[in-house]
């Protein structure tokens, strides 16, 4: 099992979500973040002054997939993430050691 997390522009969400139910995903995770990258912050004007922000809102989605789908799932965000700017955020693919469903007690992939 893999345990992807991807920060993304907030925007992208909706389409994201859509991307990965019809790709068959079951649930998944998302919270609101703050962060920055390569892009370093940015500046903003607020009652006619100029400031400058090192964090920029994101959003950070979790899925837990089976190996088998992990791929395509990486794939489907990529896509439906970017608009080929900078600060369109990453994707991360970590092994997933056991996951339970707690109304079950079903173990393994079963629990997703």
């Amino acid at each position: 099992m893999k345990f992807i997390i991807a920060i993304i522009k907030p925007f992208k969400l909706d389409e994201v979500r859509e991307a990965l139910g019809a790709l068959g995903v079951a649930g998944l995770t998302v919270s609101e973040v703050k962060g920055f990258g390569r892009q370093k912050g940015q500046t903003e004007i607020y009652r006619g002054a100029e400031y400058s922000t090192n964090m920029l809102p994101k959003v950070k989605i979790e899925i837990a997939a089976s190996d088998e789908l992990a791929p395509r799932v990486v794939e489907t965000i990529q896509q439906a993430a970017s608009t080929e700017a900078i600060g369109d955020g990453k994707i991360f693919v970590l092994e997933l050691a056991s996951a339970t469903r707690i109304r079950t007690g079903e173990t393994g992939d079963i629990a997703l």
